[in-house]
């Protein structure tokens, strides 16, 4: 019979990240990780000290392995090089947002801030003052989270399919031509493509204000 190795908080980590993707956050349950992970639910206590912990931990893998930005690059396409790297990370992982905008995981150490403090970083170099600060790193944020929201079926584990335009093929165009239009676009749906146009047309805002360019608000100090 072959050894099976000692159990560690990574392998604990990695099978919780796994059932996640799989099952989605309440299917994440003590219970089923140790039948996983073949142990008894009172072993995982040793590298864990409950569901909170791992959702903190499994967030903040996946936000450690946001890829950086070239700190030589200048401000603006390091925070779209950052934002891009945050949408494409959570696509894969879309359990990670979820937990983080309900309240269920609060990472907090510095490998999980790390994109954050370059995101900050990054305006703070542009000039923003402490106010615009705090909304440029939130529209970026919301950009993400929200797109994700849209394309991964509030944060699920597949992405949207044409069965979702259903409720609305009833929809009589002469009614609601425009609405029917975007109907039709949506079935040409591509999701990072539009996230990295509606990225772009971002970007373009913040430097406008960061030059001030853009009405509404002191941003620089």
């Amino acid at each position: 019979m072959a050894r099976r190795e000692p159990l560690n908080r990574e392998k604990v980590l990695d099978a919780a990240l796994a059932l996640a993707d799989s099952e989605g956050l309440d299917g994440l349950t003590m219970r089923k990780l140790a039948k996983t992970l073949g142990v008894e639910a009172m072993a995982l206590y040793n590298h864990v000290s409950n569901k909170a912990d791992i959702l903190d931990g499994i967030a903040e893998r996946v936000m450690a392995d946001i890829p950086s930005a070239d700190p030589a690059l200048p401000w603006a396409e390091r925070v779209r090089t950052l934002a891009l790297g945050m949408y494409r990370a959570y696509r894969v992982h879309p359990v990670v947002p979820l937990a983080m905008v309900s309240d269920q995981a609060n990472p907090a150490s510095p490998a999980a801030l790390r994109p954050v403090e370059a995101l900050a970083g990054a305006f703070v170099e542009a000039g923003f003052d402490d106010d615009g600060l705090r909304w440029a790193v939130g529209a970026v944020n919301s950009l993400v989270f929200g797109s994700l929201l849209l394309i991964t079926s509030g944060f699920g584990t597949a992405p949207p399919g044409p069965e979702q335009l259903e409720p609305f093929a009833g929809v009589d165009p002469a009614e609601l031509p425009h609405f029917s239009r975007l109907l039709g676009a949506l079935r040409r749906l591509d999701p990072e493509k539009d996230f990295e146009r509606a990225l772009d047309v971002l970007i373009a805002g913040l430097e406008a204000a960061a030059a001030g360019k853009s009405p509404g608000g002191s941003t620089r100090r």
